[in-house]
C-alpha cells in the first residue's frame, strides 16, 4: 500500500507537476484550494501534507493551524515562491510545519523532505 500525500495549490499546472513527480512514490491526492484540502481530510486518512503559501481565501498557514486543531500529529510541509519573514516564523515558532521549501523544488529535495516527513508519522 502506498504511502499517501496531500498537496494543495491553486495552480493547476503546480499539482499536475507534483502528481507527474511522485506518483510512483505515494498516492497523490490532490486539491486546488485549502477548502477541498479540508473536505479530503475529512474523508481520507492522510499523514503528510504539502501546501502552497500564496492561495486565495485561505492561505497556507491558515489552513494548516486547522489542519493541526483537529489533528496534531498530520506533518504539513509548506511551499512558497516568496521569503516571507513573518510567515515563516509563525509557522515554525508555532510548530505548524514540518519543514519550509521554496519554490521552485527539486525532486531530489522534495521527495528527501517527503520521506522524512513520512518517517516522523511512523
Amino acid at each position: 500500500m502506498k504511502r499517501k500525500v496531500l498537496y494543495v495549490d491553486d495552480e493547476r499546472i503546480n499539482l499536475e507537476l507534483f502528481r507527474i513527480n511522485f506518483r510512483n512514490d505515494f498516492e497523490v491526492i490532490l486539491a486546488d484550494s485549502a477548502e477541498k484540502g479540508l473536505e479530503i481530510l475529512k474523508n481520507e486518512e492522510i499523514d503528510v501534507i504539502v501546501s502552497d503559501l500564496k492561495m486565495p481565501k485561505m492561505n497556507g498557514i491558515e489552513f494548516i493551524e486547522k489542519i493541526k486543531k483537529e489533528t496534531p500529529n498530520k506533518v504539513c510541509i509548506l511551499l512558497t515562491a516568496f521569503m516571507e519573514s513573518e510567515a515563516m516564523l509563525k509557522a515554525i515558532n508555532e510548530e505548524l510545519v514540518f519543514r519550509y521549501i521554496m519554490k521552485p523544488w527539486k525532486k531530489d529535495d522534495m521527495l528527501k523532505v517527503l520521506d522524512m516527513a513520512f518517517s516522523k508519522v511512523g
